[in-house]
């Protein structure tokens, strides 16, 4: 008896997503997806290990005529998405609430799309760990569903260290490891017996 993984897994709002090898789609391409929404109608993710080439946040602030203190100056801003590519979302901890905004993923995270959190950003008082990103992954109903089905993704639960504190390079090793999957065993076809 086969088990359906979305049966399995319910809700993956706050789950972290993991491209399988020979996905098809090169945009995702190793990425670790953190689950901003997930339901029926379709679901929305950002992309938390794709920093974006030359682009950091000071340089993003300055455009929005937001003050920039120099220990935010540098951080990196990241792809969050192939989706609305211009528009900027923030994955953060649970320790800042926009007024206008803020959507509570689960009891670590949350993500702000509203420029206040950029302007708390800025001058280092808004959350304790953030991550700037432009664009965003987005399914619509059952698609998500589908590429899981085909082995396009594998789930595993986020922590705040390996969404905020692991370098890029090696988010996508360290979620698989999570889960106790090795890189090194991975197909990138998939089989049926």
């Amino acid at each position: 008896m086969t088990t359906n993984p979305i049966e399995m897994s319910g809700d993956l709002s706050g789950k972290l997503l993991i491209a399988m090898p020979g996905m098809g789609d090169l945009r995702f391409d190793q990425s670790v997806i953190f689950m901003c929404a997930h339901s029926a109608e379709g679901a929305m993710g950002l992309i938390i290990n794709k920093p974006a080439q030359d682009v950091i946040l000071g340089d993003v602030l300055g455009q929005l005529d937001i003050k920039v203190s120099q220990e935010v100056q540098k951080l990196q801003v990241h792809i969050g998405g192939p989706v609305e590519t211009t528009r900027g979302f923030v994955l953060h901890t649970q320790d800042f609430q926009s007024d206008l905004q803020t959507l509570n993923v689960d009891a670590d995270f949350a993500m702000t799309g509203t420029l206040d959190v950029l302007e708390e950003i800025g001058t280092a008082t808004g959350p304790s760990r953030s991550q700037l990103m432009l664009g965003y992954a987005g399914w619509g109903a059952g698609q998500l569903e589908n590429e899981i089905r085909h082995n396009g993704w594998l789930i595993c639960d986020p922590s705040v260290e390996l969404v905020f504190d692991t370098d890029d390079t090696q988010k996508w090793s360290q979620a698989l490891d999570s889960i106790g999957v090795s890189p090194l065993t991975l197909s990138a076809t998939a089989g049926r017996a």
